[in-house]
């Protein structure tokens, strides 16, 4: 995996000008004409490649946006991946859309390789690589490359989104902005500055001897520990997307630790990374949509997810997958990790307490 490439993309978190060069380079690794990042909340911000630009600001103004299946498509896909349009539609069905009759294909375009993020603050973000009609559909091997970089296009994604696509000018103008539980650390969880939503959580977030950052939940400390280790040295290696659990054991934010990268700095100082906190509703009906979405688990780790919260055996889930149990052992293992449990009972217990929070 390209480490720069990904070192730019954390970088555009907090500076999201850069966005279009990144881009840039997604849509060369995939031999496609220009890429794309939509991002809505209450209203719709969106950045391009400068080589589609002007193609997608009539795509937005001309109201060609809203008509547009691709993102009801994308956004009701739970798997966290990149989607082609051969996932949704046959040729004959593209061939008769007027989004692709009339708008894509008369401008040299009409394949495309997206994916969506539906994240418990509101936010609906989608990125897409946008390919030239006459080089044909995306491949598998290109559509692997872009899910290689998709949890760290989501981070970044997510900490942009917050800021409307707009640069902060300084790291407390940032934290106010996210409006979302946020702090920022030294290598060794030194907390550097604080926005106020976080100092509202002082039962399981405190600041501790030496100004270091203190979790209630035990095993959210060690993960947060391990991550800070890892973040910046093998990005992808350890968690950086865990739960924060109360005294019940139930789940009540999802932690997302975010390497602080290049200019960046320029906005946040020295500091090593941005810690940022989402909220969870037990209100609402449990999503494993947005579990898969928020702990980055592959559709054959999301289908043992499910699994386990339908309390299926490993055998069954082996049966039904047509796999070893060693397989099955082995995919709940990853999502053990990346969840931050210890115990299936424990997984089904957090699968349970997930669902989509109140929007911000």
């Amino acid at each position: 995996m390209d480490g720069d490439l990904i070192d730019r993309i954390y970088e555009c978190s907090v500076a999201p000008e850069l966005w279009p060069s990144v881009l840039d380079d997604l849509a060369e690794m995939t031999e496609a004409r220009g890429g794309l990042l939509f991002s809505a909340r209450k209203t719709l911000c969106w950045t391009a490649s400068g080589s589609i630009r002007d193609v997608f600001e009539d795509y937005v103004n001309e109201g060609w946006f809203m008509r547009c299946p691709r993102r009801p498509c994308l956004m009701s896909q739970g798997a966290p991946s990149f989607f082609v349009e051969q996932d949704f539609w046959s040729e004959d069905q593209i061939e008769v859309d007027p989004i692709y009759r009339d708008f894509f294909r008369p401008r040299g375009l009409g394949w495309s390789a997206g994916t969506g993020l539906q994240v418990p603050t509101g936010d609906s973000i989608i990125f897409s690589v946008e390919r030239n009609l006459e080089r044909g559909p995306f491949e598998a091997q290109e559509v692997a490359s872009l899910n290689d970089l998709r949890p760290h296009l989501a981070r970044s994604a997510l900490v942009s989104a917050r800021l409307g696509l707009q640069r902060a000018q300084g790291a407390t103008e940032a934290l106010s902005a996210l409006r979302l539980p946020a702090l920022l650390l030294s290598d060794s969880g030194v907390v550097i500055e604080v926005n106020p939503w976080a100092q509202d959580l002082s039962e399981q977030v405190r600041i501790g001897a030496g100004n270091r950052l203190v979790l209630a939940d035990k095993a959210a400390q060690d993960l947060l520990t391990s991550g800070l280790k890892t973040i910046h040295t093998a990005p992808g290696v350890g968690a950086t997307t865990f739960p924060l659990r109360d005294e019940l054991g139930k789940a009540t934010m999802v932690l997302h630790l975010i390497p602080v990268k290049r200019s960046a700095h320029d906005i946040f100082g020295q500091s090593f990374a941005l810690l940022l906190m989402t909220p969870i509703s037990g209100e609402r009906t449990p999503s494993l949509d947005l579990m898969r979405s928020l702990f980055d688990l592959t559709p054959a780790e999301a289908r043992v997810a499910q699994g386990i919260a339908a309390s299926k055996t490993l055998e069954d889930l082996a049966a039904a997958g047509d796999v070893s149990i060693n397989t099955v052992r082995n995919q709940l293992r990853r999502v053990l990790e990346k969840t931050g449990c210890t115990r299936q009972a424990e997984l089904a217990a957090l699968l349970s307490s997930v669902a989509v929070g109140v929007g911000q």
